[in-house]
């Protein structure tokens, strides 16, 4: 039987049209990197130099210590594409683990974002009652605007721009996708 390596799973020849596809998969990635200068810009530089579009991007010191970061990023591509990305990342030095969030199991992911909103009269009651049932926080208010801040999957964020923008959204800021496996055990 021939095994090809995915992540933490195998797959059989009998299925290997999940594995070579031509269908576009949006993945989450979790690189654990060496928390030194340079890092990052290797990093950006496999994906701008081969193509490949980075969605989300987020970067933290997880461990001061032993001067360790964490890079979730999320991109898109078809299941080859996907499994080279994760090989050349693999290849840099200071790349210590590369996990595919997408494949070793549930997650839990959540993005911080923040909306401008600007509205009079109804507009302006409108975004409040959305704000309430999205439960997204007054963090700023003057007499012609709001600044909203909302905590959620990246869908969700993105369906509260889609109702915010012709209330009046004048500006927004997100924050990228942190994203953690579900369960007891650490993956990462």
């Amino acid at each position: 039987m021939l095994n090809i390596k995915a992540g933490s799973t195998s797959h059989s020849a009998y299925n290997l049209r999940s594995v070579y596809s031509d269908v576009e998969e949006r993945h989450t990635l979790a690189v654990i990197v060496e928390n030194e200068p340079g890092v990052l810009a290797r990093v950006i530089g496999l994906f701008s130099g081969r193509g490949y579009n980075i969605e989300s991007l987020t970067v933290a010191e997880i461990d001061h210590t032993g001067h360790m970061s964490r890079i979730t990023l999320v991109t898109s591509g078809t299941p080859q594409v996907i499994e080279q990305i994760k090989a050349q990342l693999g290849r840099i030095v200071p790349v210590h683990e590369v996990h595919d969030l997408t494949v070793e199991g549930p997650t839990v992911e959540r993005e911080l974002a923040l909306f401008k909103v600007r509205g009079e009269g109804d507009a302006r009651v409108e975004a409040l009652r959305l704000a309430d049932i999205f439960r997204a926080n007054v963090v700023d208010s003057t007499l012609e605007s709001f600044v909203f801040e909302i905590t959620g999957t990246p869908e969700k964020i993105d369906a509260f721009a889609d109702l915010m923008r012709p209330l009046g959204l004048i500006e927004l800021a997100r924050t990228g996708v942190a994203a953690l496996s579900r369960g007891p055990d650490s993956r990462v």
